[in-house]
């Protein structure tokens, strides 16, 4: 499989109207992004808009918090696998914009 790159990737989830994972499978991928630290009630990465933030977040907001986990990603040597899961979904497994 060929590498991917993170600008790659995000140009892929935003076809079709695409604008983050549906919220179980966010937090799936969440999962696995090493090294995670907490700092104080916040994480880095920062937790994705799901739960209560959910319905207060933007589609705009939960775009770019996607793009941070796929930076996040990039930058901690697991992009491969972020693209593997993100490939992987299927299109009721995300959120669009018309959702």
């Amino acid at each position: 499989m060929l590498s991917d790159t993170a600008e790659s990737l995000t140009a892929y989830y935003r076809e079709n109207d695409r604008v983050c994972p549906v919220p179980t499978r966010w937090s799936d991928f969440w999962q696995l992004l090493p090294d995670k630290v907490q700092i104080g009630a916040g994480w880095k990465p920062p937790l994705p808009l799901i739960l209560a933030a959910w319905h207060h977040a933007s589609n705009l907001e939960k775009m770019l918090r996607l793009g941070d986990h796929i930076k996040w990603a990039a930058e901690h040597g697991v992009l491969d696998q972020a693209s593997a899961f993100l490939r992987g979904l299927k299109e009721d497994e995300w959120h669009h914009l018309k959702d």
